[in-house]
């Protein structure tokens, strides 16, 4: 990929934002010119609570057009991408596929969210059973597990662990994330979806998939593939963020 794109990164309040631009400068050092910019934009929240109430309001129309006009302001852009995996899963398989077009709509672009993309990225690597490890509590993580039902996923194995708020979530660090993800896993399980964008993923996802020996998706790093493919990467490739992102995961995505 010769020119980069630009994926506006549409992200809730403040937990992880900062996963985004922290892999970018990893791939300034390495790249000459990167092949991605990953500008946020903060959008409003009502209360951070990892409940379905607050995330319903959370992704709201209003919310995403208003943190996607200002981005524009600052910027143009190729794709947008709300980056919050609850705040989609919560309205279901066909409200989120709604609030994607809304989105696309009130900013004219390409748009997806982080949910649509674990469905989209399994579909490319042709997975259809999986382990999830979600720091949500369980009520709300039993959405996620829904989502997965309605396309056609099959969570062979599924751990919640109530983590009540989006702040929390933040705070973990690498070893933690490290044994919730080895904990879930099981032979049968094809991968690992870890689906928080709350959560710092983006610098460790090549220890978790060594450790497991199977593709790990994080939420923030399949937020980029998607934003990416959205504005038109037929097979999105970068270094460090594991099977989704090589070149065996991309001809994988050929034939499926």
């Amino acid at each position: 990929m010769n020119n980069p794109v630009t994926v506006g990164i549409l992200y809730p309040g403040h937990a992880a934002e900062d996963d985004y631009p922290a892999f970018e400068a990893v791939l300034e050092a390495h790249r000459a010119p990167p092949a991605v910019h990953l500008p946020v934009s903060i959008t409003t929240i009502g209360v951070d609570e990892h409940t379905p109430e607050a995330l319903l309001e959370t992704g709201s129309a209003a919310r995403l057009a208003e943190g996607a006009g200002r981005l524009l302001q600052e910027q143009p852009v190729d794709s947008m991408m709300w980056a919050c995996t609850s705040g989609s899963f919560v309205y279901g398989w066909e409200g989120a596929h709604q609030q994607a077009q809304q989105l696309s709509e009130a900013s004219g672009l390409p748009a997806s969210s982080t949910s649509l993309a674990f469905a989209r990225a399994l579909e490319a690597l042709g997975v259809s059973t999986v382990a999830v490890a979600a720091s949500y509590p369980e009520e709300l993580a039993s959405y996620f597990r829904k989502f997965l039902r309605a396309g056609r996923i099959e969570v062979v194995a599924f751990a919640a662990h109530g983590v009540f708020t989006a702040h929390a979530v933040g705070r973990m660090g690498g070893k933690e994330i490290m044994t919730m993800v080895q904990a879930v896993d099981v032979p049968e399980a094809e991968a690992v979806l870890v689906p928080d964008t709350a959560m710092h993923s983006l610098l460790w996802i090549e220890s978790l998939e060594q450790a497991l020996g199977k593709p790990v998706l994080t939420a923030n790093q399949v937020t980029i593939w998607e934003g990416m493919r959205t504005a038109g990467v037929a097979q999105p490739q970068l270094p460090r963020l594991g099977s989704l992102f090589s070149a065996e995961g991309a001809a994988e995505e050929d034939t499926a």
